[in-house]
């Protein structure tokens, strides 16, 4: 068999031991290693891509530890709004979701919108009412309630801030200039040389006025390219809205002529944080080479593939 990679990830930001009991650091872990072998399966028995992506991010958006789908976090509102994304690398064909609410699994609304819709992205309700039209599930408000996200909201509604997830606890009240990501992805590289991309969030604590960040803008939070790589961000959106970063680690690559990881860490590290863009991605080539590459103190995050790599981790180095 050719060579397949599948990497995800599950949040950046300020994620140090010190936070982290060993009983939430094992669960954080298992959560990882599950969605890592949930796409990796598909990869080894022949599976495509997209599957592959699709199916390791359901899982994140399944488990209430992230940021994502059942453990969304709460709007201004007491709501919970979700956006998501996918791209296929050999097609170039992209789906994506943004606003939506009750939909249980946010990316594979976005993979409906791909092959289905004659679009790349919907919003809020028209998203919604085409999610019913697709037979995608719909869920109660109730599913994606859980008293950690309740209470991360309580403590800040009354107030004009913003938190984003994996969040130290402070004794003072969250800041706008305290950057926290949540975010779930996933990237892939298949046994027919095929790449893809998928990215899934529930936003910001206390968000209002139906702010979205990069992770359902295609270029910005996800893009796949089989002449390049595929790549899933996570991070302060507002930054990698204007870096348009996954974009641009496959730009370096194209026509640059940069490895992988050479794109990656001029992204990250050299463009992101000057601005103050805090966060990191996941990316795979075409060759099956990937990177992991935050510039935060921590980031959920695991790889595997047929070479013997098998890895979950946490911490910085």
């Amino acid at each position: 068999m050719s060579q397949i990679t599948i990497a995800i990830h599950g949040g950046a930001g300020t994620i140090e031991k010190s936070m982290l009991s060993p009983e939430l650091e094992k669960s954080y872990l298992d959560g990882l290693r599950y969605a890592l072998e949930q796409g990796y399966t598909i990869l080894n028995q022949g599976g495509d891509a997209m599957s592959a992506v699709e199916m390791a991010v359901i899982a994140l958006e399944d488990n209430p530890l992230f940021n994502a789908g059942k453990g969304a976090v709460f709007t201004h509102q007491g709501k919970h709004e979700l956006d998501a994304s996918i791209m296929n690398g050999n097609t170039l064909e992209a789906g994506a979701v943004a606003g939506v609410s009750n939909i249980k699994n946010p990316i594979s609304l976005a993979k409906a919108i791909l092959h289905h819709s004659g679009h790349v992205m919907l919003a809020s309700e028209g998203a919604k009412a085409f999610a019913i039209q697709q037979g995608i599930e719909i869920v109660p408000d109730d599913y994606f309630y859980s008293t950690y996200r309740y209470e991360q909201w309580q403590e800040i509604k009354n107030t004009s801030t913003y938190q984003l997830d994996h969040q130290a606890k402070q004794e003072h009240q969250y800041s706008e200039s305290e950057k926290k990501m949540g975010t779930v992805g996933a990237v892939a590289l298949d046994s027919f040389g095929n790449l893809a991309a998928a990215t899934s969030t529930g936003g910001m604590t206390n968000k209002k006025y139906g702010r979205i960040g990069d992770t359902p803008v295609i270029g910005s939070g996800t893009y796949a390219n089989n002449k390049t790589c595929a790549v899933s961000c996570t991070g302060h959106g507002e930054y990698f809205l204007r870096a348009v970063v996954a974009y641009d680690v496959s730009c370096l690559m194209e026509y640059q002529q940069l490895s992988l990881q050479e794109a990656c860490d001029k992204v990250v590290h050299k463009k992101l944080l000057p601005m103050g863009g805090e966060g990191g991605l996941i990316a795979v080539d075409t060759m099956g080479n990937f990177s992991l590459c935050f510039n935060s103190p921590g980031m959920y995050r695991g790889v595997k593939n047929n070479m013997g790599i098998n890895e979950v981790a946490i911490y910085g180095q």
